[in-house]
Parts: structure tokens; C-alpha cells; sequence
């Protein structure tokens, strides 16, 4: 591919901040550009009304930007491509190549630790 692009959400999820989590990926991956998903909708959900929203977000942010794929590894992937007008790429979507997710992570930092770039490690077992 030419251009691979992350975009990272401000969320809840997570009390780290969006600068934190950008500065993780630009020093593991420094060849990505990042896009900042600042002040995203509120309304998550697989119905077509949250999907609808979040589609129109992720619209937004990505205007002027050539998109043909949407790499991920969650249900609502398939909607993103769909209503991007992309193609969708599944990536270990059932968890068997890596056995863990984002939220798993989250619960317990330590206990997954060697799922877990150090320097993202370090920063999440101080919140």
C-alpha cells in the first residue's frame, strides 16, 4: 500500500490521553500517519442509526484522503466499509493468532503484559 493510516479516537475508554496513545504508535510505527479522531459521536452501536453516526464521523475526518481498505478486527468493520465504499480486511477476528483484545488488555495491564509494547505498558500500569 502507499499510505497506511491510523485513527485514533478521543474516548472514554481509556483515561490516556489522545497524544499519549498517538506518540505510542508514531514511535513503534513511524511511517503511519495518524489521523485524530477529536470529539467523536457519543453514539455507539451495531443498529444503522450509531453506524450511520459514526460513518458520517469517520467521513468527515477522512475527506481529501484516498481510502480503499478498512483493516480491523470488530463487527462494526464490516459497516465502515460498507458505507465508506471500501473494501473490508478482517484481521484476526477471532481472536486465534492473538488471544486478546483492547478491553481484555485494559481490565488487566499486568497479567497481559507481554501482549504490550513497553512503552505502552509503562505508561497504562501508571493509570
Amino acid at each position: 500500500m502507499d499510505k497506511f493510516y491510523v485513527i485514533i479516537y478521543e474516548t472514554t475508554v481509556t483515561q490516556i490521553p489522545i497524544e499519549t496513545r498517538a506518540n505510542w504508535i508514531k514511535q513503534i510505527y513511524p511511517d503511519v500517519n495518524l489521523i485524530y479522531a477529536k470529539n467523536p459521536p457519543n453514539q455507539y452501536g451495531l443498529d444503522e442509526e450509531s453506524v450511520k453516526i459514526q460513518t458520517d464521523y469517520l467521513k468527515e475526518i477522512l475527506k481529501g484522503i484516498e481510502v480503499t481498505h478498512f483493516y480491523n478486527s470488530e463487527a462494526y468493520g464490516k459497516f465502515v466499509a460498507r458505507d465508506l465504499g471500501i473494501k473490508e480486511v478482517q484481521v484476526d477476528r477471532k481472536r486465534e493468532k492473538y488471544p486478546i483484545s483492547g478491553t481484555a488488555i485494559r481490565k488487566k495491564v499486568k497479567e497481559n503484559e507481554n501482549y504490550i509494547e513497553k512503552i505502552v505498558y509503562k505508561d497504562m500500569k501508571e493509570v
